[in-house]
């Protein structure tokens, strides 16, 4: 019976050179709700007709995002390959509005914090849009899978 989910993310820390406290919390956050809840359905038919559930492992190499694609028993499936360029802009928006967001949050009026946040908002919604444009054909994820993955790519993406 098929089971189009995610059950484990692990993320290449190789990859990521620093992260602070809030960029830590967005993780944990980002991997313990796309657990609890998400869509994703690779469109690769595989032999036996296995279709979940699925542990990913996602990287960053020259230039491209890995997502390794395994079993539950973590045995590997296959390994999707992105290239990233058309993401570099919203991972720089994202990050940019996610510093305004942080500083915000310390030292601004809760209306100030709002209107922040309302722009973080809409970045991460059309990276996540972006995500699933690309994702088309390969993988079939819902609007929240994105937005958490997008996340995460983010994550693989601070360079200190």
């Amino acid at each position: 019976m098929p089971d189009p989910r995610i059950i484990d993310v692990q993320l290449d820390e190789g990859t990521i050179l620093w992260r602070s406290a809030d960029v830590e919390q967005e993780r944990r956050i980002a991997i313990f709700d796309l657990i609890e809840g998400n869509h994703f359905a690779p469109q690769r038919a595989h032999a036996d007709g296995y279709a979940g559930p699925y542990r990913i492992a996602l990287s960053v190499e020259e230039g491209r995002l890995a997502i390794q694609i395994k079993r539950e028993d973590d045995s590997p499936l296959e390994t999707l390959i992105l290239a990233m360029g058309r993401f570099r802009r919203p991972i720089r928006d994202y990050f940019a509005i996610c510093d305004s967001y942080f500083q915000a949050i310390r030292a601004s009026t809760p209306q100030q914090i709002e209107t922040v946040d309302m722009a973080r908002r809409a970045v991460h919604n059309e990276a996540a849009e972006l995500l699933i444009e690309r994702l088309a054909g390969k993988i079939e994820v819902d609007f929240d899978t994105a937005r958490r993955l997008f996340t995460l790519i983010c994550v693989l993406h601070i360079r200190g």
